[in-house]
């Protein structure tokens, strides 16, 4: 059973920054991929940024220099988001891949969504 906890979404002036926290548990699980996904609206949902539990990182191109995506060791992942334009207004959903310990079946798993609003 996996439980996703987001946090960090809010309302800030373009230029501004903000940070998205999410943490993933559930017993007996290893979470390999975690990442961000956005969707804007009238959008379809977009990859922000992954990392793998080797710290292998992967930008959309909208996000490189700007958002830098980490991990720590109990499986919260972090989104810093510097320089923030109006664009980058969406809902933000953290993700996971998934997978039972001693088991090859991968899971995929999202989260609740966390507002972010970038006024001009």
């Amino acid at each position: 059973h996996v439980q996703l906890a987001e946090s960090g979404g809010g309302l800030v002036r373009a230029g501004g920054s903000l940070r998205l926290s999410c943490a993933a548990s559930g017993s007996g699980l290893r979470f390999n991929v975690m990442g961000w996904y956005r969707q804007a609206p009238g959008k379809w949902r977009e990859l922000v940024a992954t990392i793998t539990s080797g710290g292998t990182t992967n930008y959309a191109d909208s996000a490189k220099g700007r958002f830098t995506i980490s991990r720590d060791a109990k499986n919260t992942v972090y989104l810093q988001m510097n320089s923030l334009k109006p664009e980058d207004t969406a809902v933000y959903y953290c993700n996971v891949k998934f997978r039972r310990v001693g088991e090859l079946v991968e899971f995929d798993y999202g989260g609740q969504g966390t507002q972010v609003t970038v006024s001009s």
